[in-house]
């Protein structure tokens, strides 16, 4: 349980530092009240990691030494690929990483006013922000590495303590994110982050095939 715990909290504030959702997380935060972008992006971030969750629990329907060897093949080729990515980034990564974040939240925000809500979002405008940082941060996570290592990590350990480490790991960026965004955002180097973030899932996939 503990190592559910460890791995999930370390694994997730390492990978989603510098990652495109905190980014929308300190844009969002420089336009809006800080208390309804938090509270809003950790709820898209605590669903996604729950549903994350159940995908991988359903995984773990499988034969124990697939999902065992699977999830360690995850882990060592998220690893590789990670290290790789690190070592082929340019010095202006980050700025790169905030220029999508940037027309992300450009795009989706009319999108989403028009197609979802219209008048509502003129009528209650803090609902409408809460719900717009909402749609705008779980649509970014989908398909993330924060997301497939959940999952990996839900199908081989204690779904419980995965979910409780993955959140707090949420939490801790989120807080980050909101709080000292600005002052955060132009020290974070995402070549430093993805490198540490392919290191550490080497370490889990290598951990999980001696504890076999």
């Amino acid at each position: 349980m503990l190592q559910a715990f460890t791995a999930s909290l370390l694994l997730i504030t390492i990978s989603e530092l510098g990652d495109k959702t905190f980014f929308i997380a300190v844009i969002l935060s420089m336009r809006y009240d800080h208390r309804t972008v938090f509270s809003s992006v950790l709820s898209a971030l605590a669903l996604m990691t729950v549903l994350s969750v159940l995908l991988g629990q359903a995984v773990s329907l499988l034969p124990k030494t697939y999902t065992h060897y699977g999830a360690i093949a995850l882990f060592l080729i998220f690893g590789v690929k990670l290290i790789i990515d690190a070592i082929r980034m340019s010095p202006n990564s980050t700025e790169d990483v905030v220029k999508e974040a940037q027309e992300t939240v450009e795009e989706q925000k009319q999108q989403i006013a028009i197609l979802l809500f219209g008048k509502m979002l003129a009528r209650y405008p803090q609902i409408g922000i809460w719900i717009q940082a909402f749609v705008m941060t779980f649509l970014a996570e989908w398909g993330d590495r924060t997301q497939i290592s959940t999952i990996a990590l839900a199908a081989a350990n204690d779904p419980v303590f995965v979910t409780l480490g993955a959140i707090l790991g949420h939490g801790i960026c989120t807080v980050i994110a909101v709080i000292g965004g600005r002052m955060v955002a132009g020290r974070i180097s995402e070549r430093v982050i993805t490198g540490i973030g392919g290191v550490l899932f080497l370490i889990f996939g290598v951990t999980a095939y001696f504890q076999a």
